[in-house]
């Protein structure tokens, strides 16, 4: 009986580790509430044309320059399936620009991005090999994106090859692409024309998928 026991037990032993085994390489989420109240894992880069840093429990970026972009990442948690929510709020700047979230971040040089602008424009669109591409229309109007200096609340549902984006609870984008499987996530703000573009993000949430 006891050896019947014993053997039981390292059944048991064997098909937990392999559950965490494989929850591990498919990228299983765990709920994550991110707070910013410090820098953690993230990734802030700032140079001469943007200031991204993590002050007053917020993500704050500030692009000095026009024509570019910047973002803050975390690839310490690389994701494939996930829901995904963040606040973001333009701070200051023109109406004619861009911020977002990044996802299925390869080492900074291929990921999805998920863009809103200022004034009212959405856009999905792929980057690697140094080029964008889009996925489906370019810059498009919706009624969803709160304009000017609001809050918007951006969403992404990222189930396998079916990518869900949504902006104040309204989904504004639905696609399927299967470049980019895994990986981390990044925030980002960017600017066109006219420099002093200034987001601030908040209450970031991931989830696994109902």
């Amino acid at each position: 009986m006891m050896n019947n026991m014993l053997r039981n037990i390292v059944r048991f032993l064997i098909t937990v580790l392999a559950l965490v085994v494989l929850n591990g390489c498919s990228g299983a989420v765990e709920p994550w509430n991110e707070p910013f109240d410090t820098v953690g894992d993230w990734q802030l880069e700032s140079d001469a044309s943007a200031s991204v840093e993590i002050t007053g429990g917020r993500l704050l970026i500030n692009i000095l320059v026009p024509g570019q972009i910047a973002w803050a990442s975390i690839e310490e948690r690389p994701l494939s399936d996930f829901r995904l929510t963040v606040e973001a709020a333009q701070e200051a700047g023109p109406m004619d620009n861009e911020y977002g979230v990044l996802l299925r971040m390869e080492d900074d040089v291929r990921f999805y991005a998920f863009s809103v602008s200022g004034d009212g424009y959405v856009r999905i669109a792929l980057y690697e090999n140094e080029q964008w591409t889009l996925l489906g229309q370019d810059w498009t109007a919706s009624d969803a994106v709160h304009q000017g200096m609001a809050t918007n609340v951006l969403g992404v549902d990222a189930n396998g090859e079916q990518l869900t984006f949504s902006v104040n609870g309204e989904v504004v984008a639905q696609l399927s692409d299967a470049t980019l499987t895994k990986g981390g996530i990044g925030l980002y703000a960017g600017a066109f024309n006219e420099a002093g573009v200034e987001v601030a993000f908040d209450n970031l949430q991931i989830e696994p998928l109902p």
